[in-house]
């Protein structure tokens, strides 16, 4: 383990809820410690939220960690070990008027909704500011810290990654927490499972979130016999393998679908509250249906014009607020967003609570910490911890990371 720590830096820090996910992972690990971390933005509030919740965090924790603010990113990447990117030029409102232009023209939620690129916007042309950004950030990169690694979580992040692996010397990785949906082969195992071997139907739970009806049923698989595999790009990913005790798990899928689907939706439709929740959401099972592999977190999105054709539409395909993609879905996000700042600001400046009531010490899910530490600390790692439905399973590293 390395005495002297990595200089982190985030650019687009503001994003203050995931940013501090991240610091948390950082602070937890063992091998970052001693770490100078940068925080970067170019918004004052923001940047004084993310960097008051760190500082107090640290002094909190007593770590011998260093926290900077700053809003000259030259500064935050002048010699850095780790850029960290989750940068959204204009932020959303900038893409919201671009969908409302798109539409007037015919469009519905956005001229570069074509099949190839998952009928959506996708920041493809509307991304000139979000590509202009990336490529200046490399260039500083190049020039301030040519031996540093450059991780993008920023969307799109397989075209971003792509290009600066391509036009620039950069130690470059695209990330994304989207293959983690490879666990929704689990939850199937687990709802067949429960009525083979207890001759119970937990459908209703899984479908409800309600761990308490279903979490017996979780404990009935074997992990160490539990074998899958995924292929494809960001925002691409299909699970290719998916193996149970040695025989075809997809048969599992398959009774599902035939046994359990409909009162699984009927459920799910009454009760999600969440625009992400579409794992097993009727566009899921079709596009497994059309392919032949089940679609891995937000490849879901995607699919022809067959799911997108109005709000009705998508609401068929992806429950009441028809995804995070309608005009539903990106209202609650962007409503979500300014609520995670208010959130943020209360928890940061509020010294009348100790942070940690508000800010559990608990691995995220994230790769990042994971990854910083095998690099920087040279540790041979090829998965991580994650919680999933009240235990904690293995991940692995390798099917999230786009090197180019």
């Amino acid at each position: 383990m390395s005495v002297k720590g990595p200089k982190i830096a985030f650019i687009g820090a503001g994003s203050t809820r995931w940013t501090s996910r991240i610091l948390v992972d950082i602070f937890v690990n063992d091998g970052l410690r001693n770490s100078k971390i940068w925080l970067m933005d170019i918004d004052d509030c923001r940047l004084n939220i993310i960097s008051t919740l760190a500082k107090r965090l640290v002094n909190k924790l007593k770590l011998p960690i260093e926290i900077y603010a700053t809003k000259d990113r030259r500064e935050a990447i002048r010699e850095a070990d780790f850029i960290i990117s989750a940068v959204l030029p204009k932020g959303y409102s900038y893409y919201e008027r671009m969908r409302d232009i798109s539409e007037e023209h015919g469009y519905y939620r956005g001229i570069n909704s074509v099949e190839w690129n998952y009928v959506r916007d996708y920041h493809t042309i509307w991304g000139y500011y979000q590509f202009k950004l990336h490529m200046d950030i490399a260039r500083d990169i190049e020039e301030l810290a040519p031996d540093a690694w450059f991780f993008i979580v920023s969307n799109p992040v397989l075209e971003l990654t792509t290009m600066i692996g391509r036009e620039t010397k950069v130690n470059v990785a695209g990330i994304c927490h989207g293959f983690l949906g490879y666990t929704t082969a689990i939850k199937v195992l687990a709802m067949r499972l429960a009525r083979e071997k207890l001759g119970k139907n937990v459908t209703p739970y899984f479908a409800a979130h309600k761990l308490e009806g279903y979490k017996e049923a979780i404990k009935l698989i074997d992990l160490d016999e539990f074998e899958f595999d995924m292929k494809g790009l960001n925002h691409v990913i299909w699970l290719t393998k998916f193996r149970y005790k040695g025989e075809d798990g997809y048969k599992y899928l398959d009774d599902w679908i035939k046994e359990d689907a409909e009162e699984y939706w009927a459920v799910w439709r009454e009760h999600t509250t969440n625009i992400w929740d579409l794992d097993l959401c009727p566009a899921a099972i079709d596009l497994y249906k059309t392919y032949g592999y089940l679609p891995i977190g937000d490849s879901v999105r995607g699919g022809t014009w067959k799911y997108h054709w109005n709000l009705k539409t998508k609401q068929y395909w992806y429950g009441p607020y028809g995804g995070p993609d309608s005009e539903i879905g990106c209202a609650i996000r962007i409503l979500e967003v300014r609520r995670s700042i208010e959130e943020m600001s209360r928890i940061a400046f509020d010294n009348s609570k100790s942070v940690l009531q508000a800010i559990p010490l608990r691995a995220s899910g994230e790769v990042i910490a994971t990854l910083i530490d095998a690099i920087y600390n040279c540790k041979e790692t090829s998965n991580y911890e994650i919680q999933f439905s009240g235990m904690r399973i293995k991940a692995p590293i390798i099917h999230n990371i786009n090197v180019l």
